[in-house]
């Protein structure tokens, strides 16, 4: 079963997102700003990032940057919150 972290610091989003993906089988994580969802990404090993730019404490952008720089944490996918990439 794929492991999907969703982060976005709109809680109503992240639990609506939760539930449809977890109606479909997935299991999901949830992160509310972006230093939260570095420390998810080291402790959950996540198949997938759901990812919000706008985020407190650290931007999407940011997060992704780190997330990058460390092969050892490589994720298969990320979606970039409306941006279209």
């Amino acid at each position: 079963m794929s492991k999907i972290l969703i982060v976005d610091d709109e809680q109503d989003i992240v639990e609506l997102v939760s539930y449809n993906l977890e109606k479909e089988g997935f299991k999901t994580v949830k992160a509310f700003d972006g230093e939260a969802a570095l420390k998810m990404v080291k402790t959950q090993k996540p198949d997938l990032i759901i990812l919000d730019l706008m985020l407190p404490k650290m931007n999407g952008l940011d997060v992704c940057r780190a997330i990058r720089r460390n092969p050892a944490e490589s994720i298969r996918g990320a979606d970039f919150g409306s941006c279209l990439w």
